[in-house]
């Protein structure tokens, strides 16, 4: 079997790779890594979101090989060591982005990498980056909300649904 080698979450990471096992699959089973959720295996729920060298990637449709060399980051490496949340995880929690928490890895990791390529975006550019990504709990009101507030903007403006 070939072998693969990643940095996943800032540790540099090796592991014995069947071609078609997915980098979900190796995060989840092979590192214990199990914050990235398997929701739908069709690529279409976002619960898989990670980051692949700055990039968010559902996990689901890409093979470990794939990830050779590269940086991954998943919901486990965006807390701070000590395990304080970042911003947006703060966020998630203080506007109730969440209710039973199965999409909310994916959705913190595709809020990170919308708000790195537009730190400031309106409603309906955080409401068009999230169309990948399904919620069957919050009607993504409040994960909207969370969002503009971890991009520091005024909460109150955004309209009710």
């Amino acid at each position: 079997m070939p072998r693969v080698t990643m940095t996943v979450n800032g540790k540099p990471v090796s592991g014995e790779v069947e071609g078609r096992r997915l980098l979900v699959q190796f995060l989840r089973e092979d590192l214990d890594l199990t914050g990235t959720h398997v929701g739908c295996d069709t690529s279409q729920c976002g619960a898989c979101v990670v980051h692949v060298d700055g990039h968010a990637v559902k996990a689901c449709t890409m093979f470990a090989a794939e990830a050779e060399g590269a940086d991954v980051t998943t919901i486990e490496g965006i807390a701070a060591p000590d395990g304080t949340l970042n911003a947006i995880q703060q966020a998630f929690q203080d506007h109730h982005g969440l209710q039973c928490g199965f999409c909310t890895p994916g959705m913190v990791m595709s809020a990170a990498a919308l708000l790195a390529e537009n730190p400031k975006p309106s409603e309906a550019e955080v409401r068009d980056y999230l169309e990948g990504n399904i919620c069957r709990c919050t009607g993504y009101h409040n994960i909207v909300k969370a969002i503009m507030a971890a991009s520091g903007q005024d909460v109150n403006a955004i309209a009710a649904e």
